[in-house]
């Protein structure tokens, strides 16, 4: 059973007397189609599925004909259960979604609904302006390693370089075929349909090119200005702020502001440009399985964003924010809080000099917990293993 936690959760909710829509957030291929398609099968009522994933096709008709569709089951059930997937292609859904579902409420109708979004930022922007108090929501991140061992027994270096999208799994052995589907079925697709289609985008060809640049450059350190420079354009460190959190909340990359202990001077540093999937990265580049394995300084960046993807999809840890922090020569890959305290998280892998930044940073910050992962450190499998462990659990 994939996502088990989140298919216990979702079960549960649905076969519950209360009535509320659930909402089932996160990246393409993450497995929400198949969550829902496994729960229902669970259920004892009528399900009426349909997905908007068609770009011009789906409007406020076909929702409403939907919706209506499934009421219909209602006449030979006392329940029924209706699941709206890419729901954010649907202009105004949330209001529609109120209109329907607040019609059903006063008409004690029993019909049970759930929402499906690979554009989490626009579904939560509608969730919170029309539908509040009315909704629960999911969310699905990029699978874990255990999840990716469990279902398709691959090892740990296999997850760092081949990332952790389930649909691309089968395509390991065949590494042409897998770079294929991860830069045609899942980057491009993302890009023009989740974020091109669905926002004001004015200039496309810049966004593209910062995922590429961020994706290159993922575990470093890059100014605007120098983003600005690398991609040749006159654009201004707004926009690319902004496209950067638009790739964010596409479960692709993201840029992780510096730690500074005072959260006023967080938003405008420099960032540190992190994927969210490794498997984008590897997809990127030109190294083989084999060839990142034999260049130290690559493999080394691949282990160190691959635990940065582990803190920031993994919603077990629980870590409102992941940061960095850097002084002078002296850096840690990852700073956060869990259980209160302030945790700097070294990555030591390949031939990165590691050491000086833990004992600076403590200095700095004397209240704080120091965890190295990897060398003379937690083992890299004993983390990815059990990451909660370490950071929430363990007396670091």
């Amino acid at each position: 059973m994939i996502r088990d936690f989140q298919y216990k959760q979702l079960v549960t909710r649905l076969e519950a007397s209360r009535k509320c829509i659930q909402v089932l957030i996160g990246p393409r291929q993450v497995g929400k189609t198949t969550l829902i398609n496994q729960a229902t099968q669970q259920l004892d009522m009528p399900v009426h599925y349909v997905s908007a994933d068609a770009p011009g096709l789906e409007d406020s008709v076909w929702l409403t004909q939907q919706w209506q569709k499934a009421r219909a089951q209602l006449v030979d059930a006392p329940e029924a259960l209706l699941v709206v997937d890419e729901i954010q292609k649907i202009d105004d859904w949330p209001d529609w979604v109120k209109k329907f579902y607040d019609e059903d409420t006063r008409a004690q109708r029993n019909l049970k609904v759930v929402l499906l979004g690979s554009s989490p930022p626009l579904i939560q922007q509608g969730l919170t302006e029309s539908l509040a108090g009315r909704f629960e929501v999911i969310n699905l991140g990029h699978w874990s390693f255990n999840e990716m061992r469990e279902a398709f027994d691959i090892n740990l270096d296999q997850y760092i370089y081949f990332g952790a999208y389930p649909g691309a799994a089968e395509f390991i052995n065949d590494e042409p075929r897998w770079r294929d589907y991860i830069n045609n079925s899942l980057i491009e697709t993302t890009i023009s349909r989740d974020i091109l289609l669905m926002t004001n985008i004015n200039k496309p060809a810049l966004l593209r090119r910062l995922f590429q640049l961020g994706c290159h450059y993922s575990g470093q350190i890059l100014s605007y200005q120098k983003m600005l420079g690398q991609l040749h354009d006159a654009g201004n460190t707004t926009t690319l702020a902004h496209y950067l959190t638009l790739l964010k909340g596409a479960g692709m990359l993201c840029g992780l502001q510096k730690y500074s202990g005072k959260k006023q001077r967080l938003r405008g540093s420099i960032p540190k440009l992190q994927v969210l999937n490794t498997a984008l990265m590897s997809a990127q580049h030109h190294y083989s399985f084999a060839e990142a394995k034999e260049n130290k300084q690559y493999w080394g960046r691949l282990v160190e964003s691959a635990v940065g993807a582990c803190l920031l999809n993994d919603a077990s840890l629980r870590l409102p924010e992941v940061m960095y922090w850097r002084e002078a020569n002296k850096e840690i890959d990852f700073v956060f809080e869990a259980n209160k305290k302030v945790i700097g998280l070294e990555v030591k892998s390949g031939d990165k000099k590691t050491g000086s930044g833990l004992s600076a940073f403590q200095k700095v910050y004397s209240h704080s917990r120091l965890l190295q992962v990897g060398g003379d450190g937690v083992a890299l499998e004993d983390f990815f293993t059990n990451p909660e462990y370490f950071l929430h659990t363990q007396n670091l």
